[in-house]
This record gives C-alpha cells, structure tokens and sequence, in this order.
C-alpha cells in the first residue's frame, strides 16, 4: 500500500514538469513560424537570429492578403472540410449506433474491418481514385475533394463514435420504448443528444483532418487549389516569409476550432451527461 502511495506520488509530481517540458516542445515550432511573418526580414536573415524579436512588420501579410492567391483556397479548404465533417457525422452516428448494439464478437469484427483501407498508404489510394475521377469529371471539384477525404474520415469517425454509444446503458433506449417511444424516436431524442459531446469531438477530428489533407488533395486539383496546396506551392517556391505567413494562417483556423470547442474534449464531459 505504501509502495502504491509513494508511486502515485512520483507521477502526480513528474505529471507536471512533463506536461510543461511537452507543451513548450509543442508550442516553440508555431513560435517561430508567426515571429517569422511578423519579424522585419534583416532580423532573420542574420547570422544568428534572435529567439525574441523587437521589430514587427506587416508587410508579409498585406502581401499574402493583396495578392488575391488566398482567399480561393481557403475557401475551398472551409467548405471542403465543412462538408466533409457534416457528412461523415451523417452517415457515421447512426452506422456507430448500430455497430455499438451488435454482439461483442461481430462489434469488434466490424470495428477492426473499418480500418482496412487504412493499411494502405493515402497514395495507393489516391492515385487509382484519381484516375476515375477523371473519368467522372471530378477532378479539381468540391464533390470530388470531399468524397475523397470521406475514404479516410468515415471509419475514423465511425470508430470513435462506437466508444462513444457504447458508453450509453441500454437502459435508457429500453424505458423509452416502454413508455411507448419508437426506436427511431429514441435514438434521435434520447441517445443522440446524450452522445452530442463525443459526436462534437468527432467532428472537431474530422473537420482538422480535413482541413490539412495534403495527398487527395495534390492527386485530386489541377489548378483551384487547397490552402495545404497553396502553402506548399510558396514553400516550394522557396519564399521564407510568404511560406510562413501561408503556414501561420492555415493554423489559425485549426487553433480557433480546438480553443472554442475544447470543453467536449474533456473526458469526463460524456459520463456526466449520462449519469444525469
């Protein structure tokens, strides 16, 4: 008992000084990039470039902005990733729901049987896709991309949505129908407003996913390219600041979507939900 103490002891000190040492790790690469956009080039391009700048400019984003190279992929990346995640959270929530009721042995059959286009790599996928979009005009399309990025996203999301129902005592869906509720009625009023905090955390993958896909969408676009595309193209180009301005603002977004939606992150979140 004393052993198991001292033991809780250590790592609940330890915890700490790891979690700083990680974040720090973490944080100093996204440090760099935005002082890089911010920073006046001379004080880069120096020898020995100070860790903390004095002087700040704008100009490497008003160039970015004015240019008019990117507000067309970043709309395209929005409404790619935007309807990627309402879609795979419309097929995955009720397909989960299924699978989360079924006997253990066929569950975990068909959990595991969801990531098996996953033991191929994205390019081995993309290519042949690629070559029946042609086929199809899709290429360089909004339903192309987001069919694309439903390939990976859909087992993805089906998969954390079984942990997800599967947290729900059966109890629940059992009082509903005896009070006379249908199944259908249930499942829409009781079970999913229950797993709304996992489906949310799902979600939240799904659009970041989205959002950074690189391969489908460099297999898939000819010339309306993605902001992963564009930032790619600039760093190709070998522009510092323009590619670290790109880099900064397609951050942006996925920083804003994880510090508003955080709280469903917390893994107490679902359990209080169904105790109540």
């Amino acid at each position: 008992m004393r052993k198991i103490d001292i033991s809780e002891k250590i790592s609940n000190t330890a915890y700490i000084p790891i979690a700083i040492i990680a974040a720090i790790l973490m944080v100093i690469p996204v440090y760099i990039l935005f002082m890089t956009s911010f920073a006046v080039p001379s004080d880069i391009l120096k020898p020995h470039p100070d860790f903390f700048i004095t002087r700040f400019t704008l100009d490497h984003w008003k160039n970015v902005f004015t240019s008019g190279n990117i507000w067309p992929p970043f709309k395209k990346s929005f409404v790619v990733a935007t309807m990627t995640t309402i879609i795979a959270i419309i097929i995955a929530a009720p397909a989960a729901y299924v699978i989360a009721r079924m006997p253990s042995k066929i569950k975990y059959a068909v959990v595991l049987s969801l990531f098996f286009t996953r033991m191929f790599p994205d390019v081995g996928i993309a290519l042949p896709i690629a070559v029946q979009f042609i086929k199809l005009n899709l290429m360089d399309t909004y339903l192309g991309l987001v069919m694309a990025h439903l390939i990976v996203n859909l087992p993805f999301a089906a998969w954390i949505l079984v942990g997800t129902f599967e947290t729900i005592p059966k109890d629940l869906e059992e009082a509903a129908l005896v009070d006379g509720t249908s199944k259908l009625t249930a499942l829409m009023r009781i079970i999913m407003p229950i797993a709304l905090p996992g489906i949310a955390v799902t979600a939240i993958f799904v659009w970041l996913n989205s959002w950074n896909e690189f391969t489908y969408a460099l297999y898939l676009t000819i010339s309306d390219r993605t902001l992963p595309l564009q930032t790619y193209y600039y760093v190709q180009r070998g522009g510092i600041f323009d590619s670290a301005t790109y880099a900064a603002v397609l951050t942006i977004p996925v920083m804003l979507v994880t510090f508003f939606l955080q709280k469903y992150m917390k893994s107490g979140y679902l359990a209080g939900a169904v105790k109540g």
